[in-house]
């Protein structure tokens, strides 16, 4: 059947760090906490899951849910309490910041070609369902996507997260307003990096899926999940099944 629409993860799919977020946080700290990068990389994942888990959807307050992270990443990585209390708000001021444009992401290689070409030589609708706060749009902006990218359904925006299928629907719902000849599930494509949110997610939602391989997640890489190198290799599968 004809892939009419592909959605998009956006961290890791899409967009990647500039450079690891560790070296990111430790640039972030050192005129203040002079912090291991080692410890950082180990402490900055137990942070992450921990709010992730006691506050989803950033808790309603994007900015103090991600000094939340910050500060246990510092405690975690052996920073005095004290000395982070006191240098936190400027902390998470650079942090922000970087995170908010191409200072600190870059497109996937590939990525924005990919989308240009499912568009305009495809007639593709392409679109956005990701786990993320609304920085993300200035990053796409500033990183210079294609404006045929929509919509974008982000989760702290829209109160919903994968790989609860009701974004994936969400977002269907929003590619068919005003369409005679609606998108069905079936016709539509997931592309991601991470097996639960992503792929089994949208396959929940009746939808297609691909799930781009990561070096550091091949342990989820499970048999039964079909996965591509790269960008291109997404273009090769949608012309396959026209």
């Amino acid at each position: 059947m004809r892939i009419k629409l592909v959605t998009w993860d956006l961290l890791h799919t899409l967009v990647l760090p500039r450079y690891p977020i560790a070296v990111s946080y430790q640039k972030a700290f050192q005129p203040y906490l002079d912090l291991d990068l080692q410890a950082i990389k180990s402490s900055f994942p137990v942070a992450l899951r921990q709010l992730q888990q006691e506050k989803p959807l950033y808790g309603g307050d994007t900015t103090q849910w991600w000094s939340q992270v910050i500060k246990r990443t510092a405690l975690g990585a052996g920073a005095p309490a004290e000395s982070v209390d006191a240098s936190l708000p400027q902390i998470v001021d650079r942090l922000m910041h970087l995170f908010s444009s191409k200072e600190g992401y870059k497109a996937r290689e590939q990525s924005i070609q990919v989308l240009n070409a499912l568009h305009d030589e495809l007639g593709v609708k392409i679109a956005v369902v990701s786990n993320a706060d609304s920085r993300m749009f200035s990053v796409l902006k500033d990183l210079e996507f294609p404006a045929s990218l929509s919509p974008i359904i982000l989760s702290e925006a829209v109160g919903v997260e994968k790989p609860s299928r009701e974004i994936f629907e969400l977002a269907l719902e929003r590619v068919n307003a005003g369409r005679e000849d609606k998108v069905l599930p079936e016709e539509c494509l997931h592309v991601g990096d991470e097996l639960e949110c992503d792929y089994n997610g949208a396959r929940n939602a009746g939808m297609n899926a691909l799930l781009v391989k990561r070096a550091d997640k091949e342990d989820e890489m499970v048999a039964d999940a079909e996965t591509v190198e790269d960008m291109q290799a997404v273009l090769e599968w949608v012309r396959a099944q026209a």
